[in-house]
């Protein structure tokens, strides 16, 4: 079977420019899996086993969920009277 021109070991050594480009997409490709499966086990919105927890998203109802929260525990951040006020 014959692959195209840049996809075997012999076509790579003939032409080096072609490597980081596979680098790349290997590491493109590498990251947008790992993602998904951080996605798939880490976020409270996906249940994978639904015969110990029927509902599994109410562990969430009094917590927040966010990633950032620049502000903190604080319902609304305190305002200022005037752009002189530091």
């Amino acid at each position: 079977m014959t692959l195209m021109q840049g996809l075997d070991l012999k076509s790579i050594k003939k032409h080096p420019s072609l490597i980081p480009l596979y680098a790349v997409l290997l590491a493109g490709c590498a990251t947008s899996v790992l993602y998904l499966a951080r996605l798939g086990l880490k976020n409270p919105d996906v249940s994978w086993n639904l015969k110990s927890k029927p509902e599994p998203w109410n562990d969430y109802k009094d917590r927040r969920y966010k990633l950032l929260n620049p502000i903190g525990d604080k319902e609304t951040p305190p305002r200022m009277k005037s752009i002189f006020d530091f």
